[in-house]
């Protein structure tokens, strides 16, 4: 069963096409996504062009990625769509558009997201999420844009001091930067302050969203984040493999939470500001969300020492909860705790085996 003849996944598309956002601030406009085939992105672009269907907001999503094929493969529905465009561009190369005069919203959703990645391709991160967004940045002021919004992490926060117990916008934690897994955090840091510098300097309207452990079915099956390897184990009918002792506590975001709130800050943000898209209800330790999907699935959690290049990606912070309080005064409202999200995320990836 193909992704678009799931009711439960076109359940949660049309669920955020039906919240209460000033959308006819998209009427007849322009957005352009990078990360377009991503978790998130992938999950954005078939709002957007629902909601093109449903209630006739004419906006045209541009996507970039570095492979057509790839693109093709995931929005093969949209294909002869005047509202879908894809250009191939890999983020760290200047982009040129020369028909495009005028790109209303710009979003950089592309980076490396797993630790395998952190771990082999440190300088990929890296550029990426500095690179990437500063080419991004150049781009949104000659084509004047309304808005940049940057995706963000809630790895920028660094390791808790013991001090709070969830991170608000203003917190900052260490990092060591002296470090191969500080490319993914720090680079994310800088983007963030390359955004800063853009809206002093050019008058650029930025927003910021810091998103949290995100999972949904739009996942990657190559993806090696602790909460992706549960899934695959899970959908595969095999026990929930951990490789700790489990005690992590983070916040997590079901994909349709995570771009309700991209939304929100994109359509009522303030201008330069972040915000956290993060729910108190999806918070959970490792262990409990490994014995979660296997309960889920009907089996049991087994523990694993992880490889020496694995070991070497995992962050080093042990609790990482955000507070999304400020976002919620937007007017965000998230539809799915951590129980709710993963059986709808596992359900729907057994139908597509």
């Amino acid at each position: 069963m193909k992704l678009y003849d799931n009711e439960i996944y076109m359940e949660d598309v049309r669920y955020v096409c039906g919240l209460d956002l000033p959308w006819n601030r998209l009427q007849d406009k322009s957005i352009m996504l990078s990360g377009a085939t991503g978790l998130i992105g992938s999950f954005f672009v078939d709002v957007i062009l629902e909601k093109n269907l449903a209630d006739g907001l004419n906006c045209t999503v541009y996507t970039l990625g570095r492979s057509e094929e790839k693109a093709k493969k995931r929005f093969g529905k949209f294909d002869g769509n005047p509202y879908f465009v894809f250009i191939p561009n890999d983020v760290r190369l200047p982009l040129v558009c020369d028909d495009v005069k005028t790109m209303d919203y710009v979003l950089h959703l592309a980076s490396n997201t797993h630790p395998m990645l952190y771990a082999t391709d440190p300088i990929g991160t890296i550029e990426t999420n500095i690179i990437g967004v500063q080419n991004l940045l150049k781009f949104a002021v000659e084509h004047k844009s309304t808005r940049f919004l940057f995706a963000s992490s809630n790895e920028i926060y660094g390791e808790n001091r013991s001090d709070v117990e969830l991170f608000d916008e203003d917190y900052c934690g260490y990092i060591n930067c002296n470090t191969l897994r500080a490319a993914y955090p720090e680079s994310k840091r800088c983007g963030e302050a390359l955004c800063q510098a853009y809206k002093a300097q050019t008058g650029l309207d930025v927003a910021i969203a810091r998103l949290t452990r995100s999972y949904g079915p739009t996942m990657m099956m190559s993806d090696t984040k602790a909460v992706s390897q549960f899934m695959k184990n899970g959908i595969a009918s095999e026990d929930i493999v951990l490789k700790s002792a489990g005690t992590q506590y983070y916040s997590y975001t079901y994909m349709a939470d995570a771009v309700s709130g991209l939304l929100w800050i994109l359509l009522a943000g303030e201008s330069g500001e972040a915000y956290n898209i993060a729910d108190e209800e999806s918070d959970v330790m490792l262990k409990d969300l490994a014995a979660i999907i296997a309960k889920i699935n009907g089996k049991k959690v087994v523990y694993e020492k992880p490889g020496v290049v694995e070991a070497a990606g995992y962050s080093k912070a042990t609790k990482a909860r955000l507070d999304g309080s400020k976002l919620k005064k937007l007017g965000w409202i998230p539809q799915y705790d951590i129980q709710t999200g993963m059986e709808r995320t596992i359900r729907i990836l057994k139908s597509l085996q």
